[in-house]
């Protein structure tokens, strides 16, 4: 090989700032606060008559029905454990295996609706209702996949 094998690049710092993310990166260390409004609120790309307060108010019915499910003392592992029965179980939320890449699996009006979506769009419903439970709950970041952290005592 010769020098005339090989190309020189510079390589620069970014100028701009970085864009936050809404979930927290295992590799930066950075904690992300998510925005659950602003979540629901992608949906209006594609379906501009959405209406992000009714998402809303749907999710805080769904978080009322699950806190009359508790005492209000109950301990983080209780809630933790009632949130799953709740979301997986009694209200049957999970993937939607068969039509994954259907573009409404990303809407979260479509998922409260049809109870089928993505790992990130179940995610972020699940975790809007683990911290109305009070739940020490974030969304991970990972290569290829977005998993949930709960951080119990």
């Amino acid at each position: 090989m010769t020098n005339a094998d090989f190309q020189v690049v510079s390589v620069h710092a970014p100028t701009a700032p970085a864009l936050p993310l809404v979930c927290d990166s295992p590799h930066s260390g950075e904690r992300y606060p998510a925005d659950f409004g602003a979540a629901a609120s992608l949906a209006q790309d594609e379906y501009p008559d959405v209406d992000v307060q009714q998402v809303l108010g749907d999710v805080d019915q769904l978080l009322a029905r699950l806190k009359r499910r508790l005492p209000a003392d109950a301990a983080p592992l209780a809630r933790l454990r009632a949130l799953n029965q709740f979301f997986f179980s009694d209200l049957s939320f999970g993937g939607n295996v068969n039509d994954y890449y259907d573009p409404d699996n990303s809407y979260l009006q479509a998922v409260l609706r049809t109870r089928r979506g993505i790992p990130i769009s179940l995610a972020v419903l699940w975790l809007e209702l683990a911290q109305g439970l009070g739940l020490r709950a974030q969304g991970i970041a990972f290569p290829g996949h977005f998993m949930v952290k709960v951080l119990l005592p």
